[in-house]
């Protein structure tokens, strides 16, 4: 069940470009994911858009408080880590040869799910509502 936020206050105009451009860097990262060598979720978790992105996110979380944008900051930032857990979980199932199925199929399941968890934020920003309280 999810818990509805209560919006105290309307964000700045400034700290919503903010959180469109940290969506856009999560985005870049997983265009640079799907369109070279690099894995989707190798490209996200080690990226340089993507680290910038989340240094960005602890930088302005404290702007955000008390604010629907309050919740995108929470979404991106833990989007973020559990993409590293699962990396880690997936790099550790490679390691050993019976896990290779497990964890390609982990990087292709850590990898869509980082597609919609950036696209459902996104959208969700542009129509200016919060994400879910314990998403």
């Amino acid at each position: 069940m999810s818990e509805t936020i209560e919006i105290a206050a309307e964000p700045a105009p400034s700290l919503v470009t903010v959180a469109h451009v940290v969506y856009a860097l999560h985005a870049l990262s997983l265009f640079i994911g799907i369109t070279t060598a690099a894995t989707i979720v190798g490209a996200f978790v080690f990226g340089v858009p993507s680290i910038g992105a989340v240094v960005i996110n602890y930088l302005k979380r404290a702007e955000a408080r008390g604010t629907f944008l309050e919740s995108h900051f929470r979404w991106q930032i833990r989007t973020f880590w559990f993409a590293l857990l699962w990396f880690l979980i997936a790099a550790m199932l490679f390691a050993s040869f019976i896990g290779i199925p497990l964890a390609i199929a982990a990087f292709i399941g850590v990898g869509l799910w980082l597609i919609y968890r950036i696209t459902r934020g996104w959208v969700a920003l542009r129509d200016r509502k919060p994400m879910y309280a314990n998403s």
